[in-house]
């Protein structure tokens, strides 16, 4: 039975690839949609780029005016000096420091440091705070050195802030933060799973259900070849075509989307092809049970549509709301979702997907079980 399985899953899988819906659907769509997709959403994961700040410094400003230009970038600004108001009025935040700003300070008369922004909201309301705090660090350490003999200079700055301080603040996490992948890290996966889904659910079922109404399977039937290798031969054949897919996509997805697949690769295979086992299997069941092609192919689309979105392959699950979340957790797609996005994104250990591997194989033995009952010849 094995050689009459593995004789019928080779010629079907040959067949299959001689149609151009398969190569269509399989390979060259999924690449379209990892790339629309994934720019749509953010693209590469990439470090956001710092903010920039305008300053306008006098020739006079003094020590006084570096210092805050330090505290600037401390506050995680990018600083600009600014040599004239025409290359000032070029940027988005604009800080002017007045004439004679150390001397102004230092002989203690009331200084305005101005800041102009375009655009408002919350935004303006951050940077306010940032460079306030900027401004108040300077005055900060200006009363600490007054305390002291001397006027207060670059060194004695420097010197200030080399000092171990009384009063620190120690800052730990309450818990690991889970932030939901975006551009290609979700798109690759994400259309992956639909597509190995879409292609068995029309593809896979189309050619069960034509082969019935030509007439081959009765053929079949009257052949020496069991029931349960015709089924085994037919599965083989969509598991085959899966595990394709599913190394086309990775090796797309590392080469010219640069997906980071994290640190256990084997177990993300494992994952796809359980997943690829149950698509395979689903879809015989569809194509064992329509009657005409039209069918086989409307109810594809529309399942495979509808579970892609509702299972976390179109955005991230975790931006759903929770009902949606839960829903997900019903679906095939979201398990197989919910485990990439362990591995791949939020860095679980292996032993985290193992329920969702025991759901997948589960279910692709069910599915087999019933295949093998009530598969029809005719």
């Amino acid at each position: 039975m094995i050689q009459d399985a593995l004789f019928l899953a080779r010629m079907d899988l040959r067949l299959m690839f001689r149609s151009w819906a398969t190569w269509l659907w399989a390979f060259a769509m999924p690449v379209l949609f990892f790339y629309f997709i994934g720019t749509v959403t953010g693209g590469a994961r990439r470090q956001p780029a710092r903010e920039s700040v305008a300053v306008l410094v006098p020739a006079d400003a003094g020590f006084l005016a570096g210092q805050l230009v330090r505290r600037l970038e401390q506050r995680d600004y990018h600083v600009i000096r600014a040599q004239s108001e025409e290359e000032l009025s070029r940027h988005r935040r604009r800080l002017r420091l007045p004439a004679g700003f150390t001397d102004s300070v230092l002989a203690g008369r009331q200084v305005a440091i101005k800041l102009e922004r375009d655009g408002g909201g919350l935004d303006a309301d951050y940077d306010q705070v940032r460079i306030n705090r900027a401004v108040y660090t300077v005055l900060a350490d200006l009363i600490a050195l007054s305390r002291r003999s001397g006027a207060p200079t670059t060194e004695s700055f420097e010197e200030l802030a080399r000092e171990p301080r009384n009063l620190t603040l120690a800052v730990e996490s309450a818990g690991v933060r889970i932030t939901p992948p975006s551009g290609f890290q979700q798109s690759v996966p994400g259309n992956l799973v639909m597509f190995i889904m879409l292609v068995m659910f029309t593809s896979g079922s189309v050619t069960l259900t034509l082969e019935r109404n030509q007439g081959i399977l009765r053929r079949l039937a009257s052949s020496p070849i069991a029931r349960l290798g015709v089924v085994a031969g037919k599965w083989g054949a969509r598991m085959a075509l899966g595990m394709v897919q599913i190394a086309f996509a990775m090796l797309a997805g590392t080469v010219l989307f640069r997906v980071d697949w994290g640190r256990h690769p084997a177990i993300i295979l494992a994952v796809l092809a359980s997943y690829a086992a149950l698509a395979a299997a689903a879809g015989m069941l569809l194509g064992n049970f329509s009657r005409t092609e039209g069918q086989a192919i409307g109810f594809g689309v529309v399942a495979s549509n509808v579970l892609a979105a509702l299972g976390g392959c179109w955005w991230p699950i975790e931006i759903t709301p929770g009902w949606a979340q839960k829903l997900a957790l019903l679906l095939p797609t979201g398990w197989t979702m919910d485990a990439l996005h362990r591995l791949m994104s939020f860095g679980a250990a292996p032993s985290a997907v193992v329920p969702h591997l025991v759901t997948l194989s589960v279910l692709t033995l069910a599915a087999a079980w019933l295949l093998a009952r009530r598969f029809r010849f005719q």
